[in-house]
């Protein structure tokens, strides 16, 4: 009986104590890392449900704030895209109006400081930056990796960008699942495959709110409101699984959806440069 309510007394007093680790405070950028002029969108649907429409998307990459560390998700088209004028007669077109340098230099983040650069899939309106950042460790879709670092030409990657971590001269962390970045639940790579085999998404905790990052699970509102599916993707089944899932977190966790190439939605977060929190 004793050694029992010793027992319980301590069981009383840890629920009772403050909780050892707090989570750190989190902050939210959006970068704006180009535009992209879809001249013929029936490229994102292949049920042919734009014949004749066009959208200019934006490109847009994120930078976080986790405590002291910061983090980069997406980086966007090539810089030397800069000032490139966009071509009306092209399928398919982009430009860059500022780098992401050039951004974090606004916020007076040193790019050395960046502690991780996570990309949501290989595809080059995601990478293009990439190369600057040799110093962070890169987290991507183990699947996705395995395409760059082994057969790229089938799946259309260049793996150009991440010679840094191809060589070994720069971490890298192949993800296979779901991914607590910091290991406080605050920000979350979500496996969600389907646009490429490791495409991920992102979860992250802000304290007004959560906010949902597509990477390009889906590239403009009508395009996530029906479902549908690019005629570039890798696998139609594993898109449309991916989709479900991303919509019942979203629900579920009454979070802000962000698609990323969707210019309606750059209005969801603060203006440059100011930070969602």
């Amino acid at each position: 009986m004793r050694k029992l309510l010793s027992l319980m007394a301590i069981s009383i007093g840890l629920a009772s104590s403050p909780a050892i680790a707090q989570q750190a405070e989190v902050k939210l950028w959006r970068l704006d890392c180009g535009t992209v002029a879809a001249n013929d969108l029936n490229a994102f649907s292949d049920t042919k449900a734009y014949t004749g429409k066009s959208k200019q998307l934006a490109s847009s990459c994120y930078l976080i704030q986790h405590g002291s560390d910061y983090m980069l998700w997406d980086t966007g088209l090539p810089a030397a895209m800069k000032g490139k004028p966009l071509d009306s007669k092209a399928a398919m077109d982009a430009t860059v109006t500022l780098t992401i340098k050039e951004q974090l230099a606004t916020l007076n983040v040193d790019p050395a400081s960046i502690k991780y650069v996570a990309v949501s899939h290989y595809h080059f309106d995601h990478i293009g930056q990439l190369a600057d950042f040799p110093g962070a460790t890169l987290l991507v879709g183990k699947n996705d990796w395995q395409v760059v670092t082994t057969d790229p030409a089938t799946y259309g990657a260049d793996p150009k960008p991440f010679e840094a971590w191809i060589k070994g001269g720069s971490k890298v962390e192949a993800v296979a699942n779901d991914k607590d970045v910091f290991g406080d639940g605050s920000v979350t790579m979500l496996r969600l495959p389907g646009h490429t085999p490791g495409h991920n998404g992102l979860l992250v905790r802000l304290k007004r709110k959560p906010v949902l990052l597509t990477g390009d699970l889906a590239h403009f509102s009508e395009n996530y409101k029906s479902n549908g599916v690019p005629t570039f993707n890798y696998d139609r089944a594993e898109t449309l699984a991916s989709l479900d899932r991303f919509k019942k977190l979203a629900d579920n966790l009454g979070a802000t959806v962000i698609i990323q190439h969707e210019p309606a939605d750059i209005k969801k977060l603060p203006a440059f440069p100011q930070a969602a929190e």
